[in-house]
């Protein structure tokens, strides 16, 4: 079994991810949604965040350029950032989604020089917002952004327009289809209620 299939099962496991086919969850944004990621559970699990850093330091042997510092999303993205960092023996820092309103008034912590090369850690990709922000905000300190790496997506289409159109890479270890098919597999879902998630996701995806 692959990594990505692996890692979504062990989210639906831990119910990092938890699905109800009956769209009862409701997101901060009013959404109502038949999936709630809480990827942080993650960090209770030494065996299962152990994988998630494995398969982000595949992602990055694979690159043609290497990174020099690995950043983290606050806050989620900081602790996967921090033991890929360690796997990696690089240098890592985070990035805030605004300045501080007090103190030095960082927005990014951690040690960055100009033209530094960085990869951004993040937990959850659903419209890309946050990480993307972290990205631009590096980028603006002179940095080159090699790519933003997630542990999940849901694969909304506006996720992958923002990030093409900022021209940063996107990846992520596993999905939301990989998710709905190890699910259909374990028959922890049927087909109909796949064609329902399937559906709910490609819907939000053309909005």
């Amino acid at each position: 079994m692959s990594l990505a299939k692996q890692i979504a099962n062990d989210l639906y496991k831990i119910k990092a991810i938890q699905i109800k086919p009956d769209r009862s969850f409701t997101w901060t944004s009013g959404i109502k949604s038949p999936i709630y990621c809480d990827n942080r559970l993650t960090m209770s699990y030494p065996e299962i965040r152990s994988k998630i850093a494995t398969a982000f330091v595949e992602k990055i042997k694979a690159l043609d350029v290497q990174p020099d510092v690995i950043a983290g999303c606050a806050t989620a993205g900081i602790p996967h950032a921090a033991w890929l960092a360690e796997k990696l023996d690089l240098p890592m820092i985070y990035v805030r989604d605004k300045a501080k309103a007090h103190g030095k008034g960082n927005q990014i912590e951690g040690q960055i020089e100009p033209g530094q090369k960085v990869i951004v850690v993040e937990d959850l990709i659903s419209t890309g917002g946050s990480s993307l922000n972290s990205a631009l905000a590096l980028r603006e300190e002179g940095t080159e952004v090699l790519g933003v790496m997630a542990i999940f997506t849901y694969g909304l289409e506006q996720a992958k327009m923002v990030f093409d159109e900022k021209q940063i890479p996107l990846s992520t270890i596993t999905n939301f289809d990989v998710l709905i098919e190890q699910l259909l597999e374990a028959e922890a879902i049927n087909e109909k209620e796949k064609s329902s998630l399937l559906e709910w996701r490609n819907t939000l995806a053309l909005g």
